[in-house]
């Protein structure tokens, strides 16, 4: 159950294309595309979220550090105290050297060995303390930007997140927030004490003799153009890796959570293969950075080599022409051999910088959007009426899926939407709902229109449940107070039992300290739904839209959650995306779409005594039971799809030849497919072709019902149903066609 935001959306039946991710990456800070597949041989493209410029990633991290200057100077200064400290090890090691070489004897060794000792504690400690400062500030600054991207994330329209696909916004919270806490906990302490450590060390020659800093300094070139042509080269590369990574998890949310669909039509091979295109998609972009990893260090060898060579030559000359000590001339050969592993690590660390710098671009691109905007006092709703005038709605601009939709609906009165696959029935709920804004027309909730109501308001005025919901993780009394945070043990009680759940709920082990979700105790469809229902009570909206809530949960539990469904929308409007006609039979009134359109309202009875098209839907159904078949879905009209309508991103899964089709399966596209695409997809061999076609199967006894190629993007799937109908039991209920 959602409050006006359907955030129940399962991943879609179908799957998204791999494309071959070039090494030319869109600029940090513009959206990015990425191939979803309908059709292997058409690929449309879906919208990922946006990723910051380099600009607006500093930006942001120095917005996080300005509450944090005293930890950030204190961490600095006690890391510079204890590197500086430690270059007195190379001194002192010179001052070793001329004392033997003078031949001082042991005695005047004494002192300078204590005093190395002595360095290398305090410097020990110093760098201890300070990697710690640093640690701590990190792990502050990710945990506030960590905070901000999930704030900022549950607050985007959940149309703008259905487009990039959930695999994008799970790749981000997931793979990206790992890798820069690994970057914040290992990379950035080591990196601070490399880049100090060679900043004071060059100091160090300098004041040994300025000709050892120049000597040093021949290095420097090769060094530079070896970062130079790094960075030209892994920049791209590990932009485009984390995009890959994130098309790979939409990809296998896609076909791990649609898997009854995969099973069901036999989509495991393509799956399978589309998966490891994805997955190969990574690796390779994976090698390409290794490659140029090895490159990078290969040519850092040489720098190195350039180097030291230059500083022993300069110590020869100096030492010949006795401007220097030998001391002197080992102490600058330490120091100069002593970079070389702070160059390696900091230029090494480069790497994890590039990548934890591409995973941060990618946290800041989703905290910097704004979220939903809204009057600050909206008004509340008087009653539970809902008034739709002239509405349409586009997933793509030219293809509408709505149009022209006028309705009323009093307080109190229960709604049941009806009609073929892509007719509009869920985007109609989901407008009304506020998941979706209208393209055109208007929407007024107990009086008020949205636009003045706004997300929060709408949030108040409508719930909306669909038919996947999900089971927090936690005791069942707070999966509860999600929807009533204040809410007593008695009030849950009391919600349980409306919708008849508190005999169940009273049998687990801990009741309603049983802890559910992920982890805990395994709750049955139906027993999820109750949840739903329960915490709809406990909302207590005036308005309440149930999409298809009772399709998941086969015919005897159908039957329990829409006896269950009446008593919760006791005392509010409902509206009821009709996934059986006897529940649609039982509503107050029936509004009948087809093609975008409403074309016949009016109550049970006088639609069927109509001859319309619910008429025709009830007969078929009542053909079908005849029949003996029982399955209880309701075959579609031909024609039914409108040419040119959106099809989801995901794609609506498609009946081809030579597909086995049971009688009684019925094909639906997820509620979740991201609506970006439309492309269309030929169910049969001179179907029209439309971008939300869809070949439901049709009864194997009902004959005389027609084949369809409509499907609408959101659409819910139907539960098989097999066994012989029994005119006189409910166990198979009719099942109209899905959206």
């Amino acid at each position: 159950m959602s409050t006006g935001r359907d955030t129940t959306a399962p991943p879609s039946a179908r799957s998204t294309e791999p494309q071959p991710l070039s090494e030319d990456v869109p600029p940090r800070g513009e959206e990015r595309t990425d191939p979803t597949m309908s059709d292997p041989a058409k690929s449309p493209e879906r919208t990922l979220l946006p990723t910051a410029s380099g600009a607006e990633t500093l930006a942001a991290v120095r917005g996080m550090l300005r509450g944090h200057r005293l930890l950030a100077c204190g961490a600095v200064g006690v890391l510079v105290a204890g590197t500086g400290i430690g270059l007195l090890t190379a001194p002192l090691l010179g001052h070793i050297v001329d004392l033997v070489v003078e031949d001082r004897g042991t005695g005047s060794l004494h002192l300078p060995m204590v005093l190395l000792v002595v360095v290398a504690l305090v410097r020990g400690g110093a760098t201890a303390l300070g990697s710690s400062l640093v640690a701590r500030l990190g792990e502050t600054v990710l945990a506030a930007l960590r905070e901000r991207f999930i704030e900022r994330a549950l607050r985007l329209p959940l149309e703008r997140v259905e487009e990039a696909g959930s695999g994008d916004l799970v790749s981000r919270v997931t793979g990206d927030v790992s890798k820069i806490a690994k970057s914040v906990r290992q990379a950035l302490p080591e990196f601070a004490r490399s880049t100090l450590t060679i900043l004071l060390t060059l100091v160090g020659l300098a004041v040994l003799d300025w000709r050892f800093l120049l000597a040093a300094l021949l290095a420097m070139p090769v060094q530079w153009l070896s970062v130079r042509w790094y960075l030209r080269r892994a920049a791209p590369v590990y932009a485009a890796h984390r995009v890959a990574t994130g098309a790979l998890q939409h990809q296998l949310l896609d076909s791990m959570g649609g898997v009854r669909t995969v099973r069901a039509f036999r989509l495991n091979e393509a799956h399978t293969a589309l998966v490891a295109r994805r997955s190969q998609s990574a690796v390779d972009l994976a090698v390409r950075g290794t490659r140029v990893v090895t490159g990078f260090f290969s040519r850092l060898n040489l720098a190195e080599f350039i180097g030291l060579s230059a500083v022993l030559v300069t110590g020869f000359w100096l030492v010949d022409r006795e401007t220097v000590s030998i001391g002197t001339a080992t102490a600058a050969a330490l120091y100069f051999h002593s970079l070389f592993n702070p160059i390696n690590a900091a230029l090494f660390l480069i790497d994890d910088a590039q990548s934890a710098g591409a995973s941060l671009a990618r946290l800041v691109g989703v905290s910097s959007l704004a979220g939903e905007s809204g009057p600050e006092d909206a008004p509340r709703p008087v009653d539970g009426t809902v008034e739709v005038s002239g509405l349409g709605y586009s997933y793509v601009s030219g293809h509408p899926v709505l149009e022209g939709v006028d309705l009323k609906v009093a307080g109190g009165e229960r709604i049941a939407l009806v009609g073929a696959s892509g007719a509009g029935k869920t985007t109609l709920a989901k407008l009304i709902a506020g998941v979706h804004q209208p393209s055109a027309g208007t929407i007024r909730l107990g009086g008020t229109g949205t636009g003045e109501l706004g997300p929060a308001g709408i949030r108040q005025a409508v719930t909306l449940i669909s038919q996947e919901v999900h089971v927090f993780a936690g005791p069942l009394a707070e999966d509860l107070r999600l929807a009533r945070p204040g809410a007593t043990e008695e009030e849950l009680r009391a919600a349980l039992t409306t919708v008849d759940a508190l005999d169940w709920v009273s049998a687990l082990p801990e009741g309603l300290d049983t802890v559910v979700g992920e982890g805990g105790h395994r709750l049955t469809v139906t027993q999820a739904q109750h949840l739903a229902l329960a915490r709809l009570v406990l909302a207590d909206p005036p308005i309440a839209i149930l999409d298809e809530a009772t399709a998941d949960a086969g015919s005897a539990g159908a039957r329990v959650l829409e006896a269950a469904a009446l008593r919760a929308l006791e005392g509010r409007t409902g509206l009821l995306v009709a996934h059986r006609l006897p529940q649609a039979a039982t509503a107050d009134r029936v509004v009948v779409l087809d093609r975008g359109r409403v074309v016949e309202t009016g109550t049970h009875e006088q639609l069927v005594a109509a001859g319309g098209r619910y008429a025709a839907l009830w007969a078929a159904w009542s053909d079908s039971r005849k029949g003996g078949e029982g399955s209880g879905v309701v075959p579609e009209q031909a024609g039914a799809s409108e040419p040119g309508v959106a099809k989801s991103a995901s794609g609506s899964a498609t009946s081809t030849p030579g597909t086995a089709k049971s009688a009684s399966e019925s094909v639906a596209s997820e509620p979740s497919a991201a609506k970006s695409a439309a492309k269309s997809v030929a169910s049969e061999p001179g179907a029209a072709k439309s971008g939300e076609e869809r070949t439901d199967s049709v009864l194997e006894a009902a004959k005389s019902a027609t084949r369809s190629a409509a499907s609408e993007p959101e659409a819910a799937k139907s539960p098989p149903a097999s066994a012989p109908s029994d005119p006189g039991a409910a166990e198979r209920e009719p099942v109209a066609a899905e959206d």
